[in-house]
């Protein structure tokens, strides 16, 4: 079905995390290619759990192929036990029957992450980029640099696809002081239209 191509330092898979440190899996989505990785987040040290990339054979029906990025994410939850996903959102491009196949593609990883109860944070790709470089229009280059950097890495992950899993990932872990704001600023309107 699919052929996975997997690297990273990484702790134990299945391990718990221990004492306020949190996990966050990154998932560049694709049914030919689905990038992912998982960050680990302890205090201000970012270190990459594993990284790699999922392929699968346009060979195999296209049910196969789903079946295979379900099992993989249903694997990566179960190994590496993230507290959240951060989860590309689907780039349109003019090949609509392409972006249909990506979109069905993502229905599938987010049914994968509801059913191991791991919550969904959808993260645009200039979103990514502005949370690593600043710039929601950086080049892929300084985004990979970027990456290698704040995991402590000589270099990107390679292929293209987990480096982009690796950077959705940093850029949830980034991303999450903000968003934890704006969910209890909307909290605390909610209180106080409801008086």
């Amino acid at each position: 079905m699919g052929m996975r191509n997997e690297a990273g330092p990484g702790t134990r898979p299945g391990a718990r995390v221990i004492g306020g440190a949190r996990r966050q899996l990154g998932l560049d989505p694709g049914y030919g290619r689905l990038g992912y990785a998982v960050v680990e987040e302890r205090g201000s040290e970012w270190t990459l759990c594993c990284v790699g990339v999922l392929e699968t054979s346009a060979k195999d029906e296209f049910q196969d192929r789903l079946l295979a990025l379900r099992a993989e994410v249903a694997r990566l939850c179960g190994d590496w036990r993230p507290q959240e996903c951060a989860l590309e959102t689907l780039y349109f491009s003019k090949n609509v029957k392409t972006a249909m196949a990506v979109a069905e593609a993502r229905g599938v990883l987010r049914l994968a992450l509801a059913e191991a109860q791991v919550p969904v944070h959808e993260i645009a790709p200039n979103a990514v980029k502005l949370a690593l470089c600043g710039s929601g229009s950086a080049v892929k280059a300084q985004v990979g640099r970027m990456v290698a950097r704040l995991l402590g890495l000589k270099e990107a992950p390679k292929p293209d696809d987990a480096a982009d899993a690796a950077a959705i990932a940093l850029a949830g872990l980034r991303s999450r002081p903000m968003r934890e704001l704006q969910r209890k600023m909307k909290q605390a309107s909610a209180k106080g239209s409801a008086r």
